[in-house]
């Protein structure tokens, strides 16, 4: 059976991979967080993707990454759904991840490719199949090869979507062939994981998008997917390309989408705060092209 857009996708349509506040001292910013995920979901967020790639997993503790479900889900209730991000290159590790998820109150859970050690599709597969097996809650299957450095291969994905708590993909595979190749063979939910690629993968049938842009611009990323469904497609393509240029000065700058992210959310007085090191704040000209096309984009 193929997954349609029309069929109801597990955690929402309009995800957003929402960044972790940090207080300018550089710990978590649990009251920002709350405010952030309020606003989000209040500007049409169906879900919200917390300690993912945007949202600065790799510098996050274990501790940080509970607290932060906890008080996500305190403060979206049952209005939206929460998925965390667990996804290590150490498989025990994922695992106790997964079950700390799980108690602090996720609906879902996030788990990348392991990345760094690169090993083979077998391996990936094996890694999947135990984190479901341990966890209670449904699974996405993050491919971001880019970063990790191992793609989840197709026929991998059409075997894991046995799995009765396998359901969905991010996909930033940048491999639209085989995205629609899963989608034709499973019945696995299709995220796009790139903003550039959320209306042309949701007229193929994928499930929605969980997208980095969606921190600044969550009602108007929601709006093309909205026109969608009302039939409305060449309205849809018109707000797809409106936000065109902002999702390139987010994501193809140069710039991490965490550090962009960030940027304009402080430069709009929304809850951010720094980013963690290696990563470093975007600087000034950085700031000023984004809220120049932030500005284009939402003068109407």
């Amino acid at each position: 059976m193929t997954t349609t857009a029309a069929s109801a996708p597990p955690f929402g349509r309009a995800l957003c991979a929402m960044i972790t506040p940090f207080t300018e001292a550089g710990s978590l910013d649990v009251d920002g967080a709350q405010r952030l995920a309020d606003r989000l979901v209040g500007e049409g967020c169906d879900g919200l993707v917390l300690s993912g790639t945007t949202g600065e997993s790799p510098t996050t503790s274990d501790a940080e990454k509970s607290e932060l479900i906890r008080a996500v889900r305190e403060a979206v209730g049952d209005r939206a759904s929460v998925v965390a991000g667990v996804g290590t290159f150490d498989t025990r590790h994922t695992v106790e991840l997964a079950l700390a998820a799980e108690k602090a109150g996720a609906d879902g859970l996030l788990v990348v490719a392991p990345y760094y050690s690169k090993p083979p599709q077998d391996a990936v597969e094996a890694h999947f199949r135990e984190v479901a097996d341990a966890a209670g809650l449904p699974l996405a299957l993050y491919d971001i090869p880019g970063r990790t450095g191992t793609r989840i291969e197709p026929e991998t994905l059409i075997r894991l979507a046995e799995h009765p708590r396998i359901v969905a993909v991010k996909d930033c595979s940048y491999d639209f062939l085989a995205a629609q190749k899963v989608l034709a063979r499973t019945e696995l939910a299709y995220y796009a994981g790139c903003d550039e690629h959320n209306l042309a993968l949701y007229a193929v049938g994928g499930a929605g998008y969980v997208s980095t842009v969606a921190n600044v611009i969550p009602r108007h990323l929601r709006s093309v997917l909205d026109a969608f469904d009302a039939g409305n497609t060449a309205v849809a393509a018109h707000l797809q390309q409106r936000a065109t240029p902002l999702i390139e000065l987010m994501m193809a700058s140069g710039l991490p989408g965490t550090v962009t992210a960030k940027a304009l959310l402080n430069a709009l007085g929304l809850p951010a705060g720094p980013v963690r090191a290696p990563l470093r704040a975007a600087g000034r000209e950085a700031v000023d092209g984004l809220l120049a096309a932030y500005a284009e984009l939402t003068a109407g």
